[in-house]
């Protein structure tokens, strides 16, 4: 946990003032193990670039139990080239027993289903159009943390730190790196809970 990580590792973990995540969030609900899950999902968030300074491809395997509470599964992210990402996209989806690929298309347009298709012609694939804004898409799943319905299975330094740098005036240039794994996370919990096939909805 992050709290191991302080005692541990003396890192000095705090909560941003204005972040749409809370360190004590995390650290509250979350479990070692998920139970049975009625759908998982692999989002990806693909890197516009591949040199050197490019931004991190965001790849996030997620499910939604019969509880109708999300489950972060694993944080997949990392520097590729999109033959590389595609490839950890395809091998978490048939590990998982994934229902769906699902992949940010604004940079890479139908190049992201073809790369993925590439390595698998028979996944299933879906699409995703970034119509607003980062932070009006992060909120509703931010509440969703909020609300306890989401857990992290096992820790996620990476991921964590950025949802708990996220802030509702975040700004790329200023913070010097695009929030990727954030990006792909929402993506995943916005197909399982938010706006998925079957919308699911939760008392305030």
């Amino acid at each position: 946990t992050r709290l191991g990580r302080q005692e541990i590792y003396a890192e000095l973990l705090s909560d941003t003032p204005g972040a749409l995540w809370q360190l004590d969030w995390l650290d509250r609900d979350r479990v070692q193990c998920a139970p049975e899950l009625k759908r998982i999902v692999v989002a990806i968030d693909p890197a516009v670039s591949t040199n050197e300074g490019s931004d991190e491809t965001g790849i996030v395997v997620a499910g939604v139990g019969g509880d109708r509470h999300g489950y972060i599964l694993e944080d997949l992210s990392g520097r590729y080239q999109p033959h590389e990402w595609a490839a950890v996209a395809v091998a978490a989806y048939r590990r998982h027993k994934a229902d769906r690929i699902i992949a940010e298309k604004n940079n890479g347009g139908d190049m992201v289903e073809s790369t993925v298709r590439m390595v698998d012609s028979n996944v299933s694939f879906r699409a995703v159009h970034a119509s607003r804004g980062k932070v009006a898409r992060a909120e509703p799943v931010s509440a969703l943390y909020e609300q306890r319905k989401v857990h992290h299975v096992g820790s996620f330094a990476k991921l964590e730190d950025q949802l708990c740098s996220f802030t509702s005036d975040f700004d790329r240039n200023r913070a010097g790196y695009s929030p990727d794994r954030l990006d792909a996370l929402v993506w995943a919990l916005s197909e399982l809970m938010v706006t998925g096939p079957a919308p699911m909805t939760f008392a305030v």
